[in-house]
């Protein structure tokens, strides 16, 4: 029964990967047929063609590897005197086209969200409830306090809770709260740590007042903690930049399969739902990363893409189509060589 699970697991992931990528693609491919745009060919996974139909002018096609997929648009590398051409339409139409993908994954991450919450009877709220016996932080927080921020990162909802105390260096903590309507902060707050495969592990030492699951607040704790998700893959990606975080907490599609199979493997010891919630979880983070990762001003990602239709707005002219492919292009060779050394790193963790 267990295997059985654990293979149905395996499909519907693969089916919700998948759907991430057609979301996105599809972001793609809506605005541009909205926008009058000629699409060529509409992908879904990557390599050889295992099913394809024409319908109207589109190609649609699904392939073997379900590691991508691609919306091919008439002229959007390369020059074209079609009318209908991606490089031929207005600069504002190509900049909703070119975000729609990303910004569709975001949405479809506030979906999943709404999935993922809806089962529960409470939600946890930022306001501090009861401590636990001699806790140490209620030498300097008081019950009815809200939360405000932890070393400057801002609480309001329990996975902003939980992410300020996983990268706190100390478990003595710089916290801010909203007490009788006004802000007051307190310096070197201490709270206990339980050790874990070596590491000591920052815990709360009081419990936080429990939220109603209804109708409103599913919908307002779905877009908070959506917006928690945003916020902590960014919070992410500037710790990766200033260093705070090393490429040893960084992960590829390796090290991502790894923490989806222990995931959901977790989560199967209980019951099927169980990893069926866990798996829905980093799925999640997922979309949302992709769609934030997507929107970074980079070469070969859609946020480079919107950054040279930015300055084709300021100058009024577009820049030359081979000297911007040339830069997506070193954009995209480093794209791969990165994600082929974090790839090895992810290989070489498995197996130590």
């Amino acid at each position: 029964m267990i295997f059985i699970n654990e293979v149905l697991l395996i499909i519907i992931g693969i089916l919700l990967f998948e759907l991430i990528v057609f979301v996105h693609e599809g972001g793609h491919f809506i605005t541009a047929k909205l926008s009058g745009v000629k699409v060529n060919e509409f992908a879904l996974g990557m390599g050889p063609k295992l099913i394809k139909f024409q319908k109207g002018e589109t190609l649609y096609s699904l392939r073997l590897f379900p590691i991508g997929g691609f919306c091919a648009m008439e002229g959007e590398d390369s020059e074209s005197d079609d009318d209908r051409a991606f490089g031929n339409k207005p600069v504002w139409k190509r900049m909703i086209i070119v975000v729609a993908g990303a910004v569709m994954n975001i949405f479809l991450g506030l979906i999943m969200m709404l999935i993922f919450l809806a089962p529960d009877k409470y939600f946890a709220s930022n306001e501090i409830a009861v401590f636990t016996e001699n806790a140490t932080s209620s030498q300097q927080l008081m019950i009815g306090d809200r939360l405000n921020s932890i070393n400057g990162y801002g609480i309001s909802t329990s996975m902003d809770l939980q992410f300020a105390l996983a990268t706190a260096k100390s478990n003595e903590l710089d916290i801010t709260v909203l007490r009788n309507g006004e802000l007051k902060s307190f310096n070197q707050v201490k709270l206990p740590t339980v050790e874990k495969d070596g590491k000591d592990i920052i815990q709360i030492d009081f419990k936080v007042k429990a939220i109603e699951n209804n109708f409103a607040n599913l919908l307002s704790q779905t877009f908070l903690t959506t917006c928690s998700t945003v916020k902590m893959v960014w919070a992410s990606l500037i710790g990766l930049v200033t260093g705070q975080f090393g490429l040893n907490e960084v992960s590829g599609p390796v090290g991502m399969t790894s923490a989806i199979s222990q995931a959901t493997a977790a989560g199967l010891e209980k019951s099927f739902m169980d990893g069926f919630y866990n798996l829905l979880y980093v799925m999640i983070i997922i979309t949302v990363n992709l769609g934030v990762v997507n929107l970074l001003p980079l070469p070969a990602l859609d946020g480079g893409r919107f950054v040279f239709l930015l300055i084709e707005s300021i100058r009024r002219k577009p820049i030359k189509p081979e000297y911007e492919g040339y830069i997506h292009a070193v954009g995209m060779l480093l794209l791969f060589a990165f994600m082929i050394v974090i790839s090895i790193k992810d290989v070489i963790q498995l197996f130590t």
